[in-house]
């Protein structure tokens, strides 16, 4: 099963947690919580002529970081296109949120392709090619009143990462040198990952299998999301899991190893619409589709640093990129 939240737990805003409780506890009875976005936004390179006017939209969006600030990006592209947008974003949980969407308690939502593949449609094997991953899962969920549009670039998915110290050593870049390196120089490979990910058969287990890789018991460390980029930017250990979305990465600097046999899931960003509400207001699609497409890993990163690493509230992010990227403008 997909993690749950990798990124910035309580990075959020009060009413969220309130959204989330709500919505966790009562997502199959029908849920009349959330808070209306009030941002003074107007159309820019996208939502002109205000064609979703008179729409009453609902986004939502799991608890992590990177999620709130997509709700929140879909929110206010929704705004300056003309609807009405109720905000339940900061859900508990990938299935609290699918129910949402599935149930009709909420319009749309920024998923992941990787999440639905493997955890609501129940496929073990995920799909290498990220288009075709997304293909099959947008025709699985037609059938359940579900459609998807064009994912991101944004790919959330797992990996290992170093600081610049260790770079420089070992000059490693991609899995298949890391297990080259194991085999070379056995005590060069030290591991910091997540319980999770050290059982998993698609982590650490899957990892070494695909790659011919054997790591000593010794090697590998487990420990707290948080406390493996600060211990790979220490050098504490060789390579820490990280999710390649993080904004740690890029605030501590971290060299990504690139999975060259493409072992993990794709985990592309995508809206992820209740098709009836898609069939009432077709111009979802093409206010989306610029903004979904502008996003990419290196754009997660620097979004999700203001908020993990700044501090920055998610929503006020999102907000300030929209319009710097011209897509809304002020009120």
């Amino acid at each position: 099963m997909r993690r749950q939240g990798p990124l910035g737990r309580t990075s959020r805003r009060t009413y969220s947690l309130l959204a989330a409780s709500l919505l966790t506890a009562s997502a199959a009875c029908g849920l009349t919580s959330g808070s209306p976005m009030v941002d003074d936004v107007e159309p820019g390179t996208i939502g002109k002529g205000r064609p979703l006017e008179g729409a009453d939209l609902t986004v939502t969006s799991k608890e992590f970081t990177e999620q709130l600030v997509l709700g929140a990006i879909m929110g206010i592209a929704f705004e300056a296109a003309g609807a009405e947008v109720l905000d339940r974003t900061g859900i508990q949980g990938s299935v609290g949120t699918r129910a949402a969407v599935e149930n009709g308690d909420a319009d749309a939502t920024y998923e992941y392709t990787g999440t639905a593949w493997i955890t609501y449609l129940g496929n073990s094997r995920p799909i290498p090619d990220p288009e075709q991953q997304w293909q099959a899962v947008k025709e699985a969920d037609a059938k359940k009143g579900m459609t998807w549009l064009p994912p991101a670039r944004l790919n959330n998915t797992y990996a290992l990462a170093m600081n610049q110290s260790n770079y420089k050593k070992y000059r490693t870049k991609t899995l298949s040198e890391v297990t080259e390196l194991s085999k070379s120089d056995p005590g060069a490979v030290t591991l910091c990952v997540e319980g999770e990910f050290a059982n998993r058969a698609d982590g650490l287990p899957g990892l070494e299998k695909a790659y011919g890789m054997s790591l000593p018991a010794g090697n590998i460390t487990q420990m707290d999301t948080g406390i493996i980029y600060t211990q790979t930017a220490k050098g504490a250990c060789t390579y820490g899991e990280v999710y390649t979305t993080d904004g740690r990465i890029k605030s501590m600097n971290l060299a990504v190893m690139e999975d060259d046999k493409k072992f993990f899931p794709n985990y592309n960003a995508a809206p992820m619409v209740r098709t009836a509400t898609l069939k009432k207001w077709p111009a979802i699609a093409s206010v989306l589709d610029p903004v979904t497409k502008a996003l990419d890993n290196d754009v997660a990163q620097t979004l999700n640093a203001k908020v993990d690493v700044d501090g920055e509230d998610p929503h006020q992010v999102a907000l300030d990129w929209m319009k710097e990227k011209g897509f809304v403008k002020e009120g």
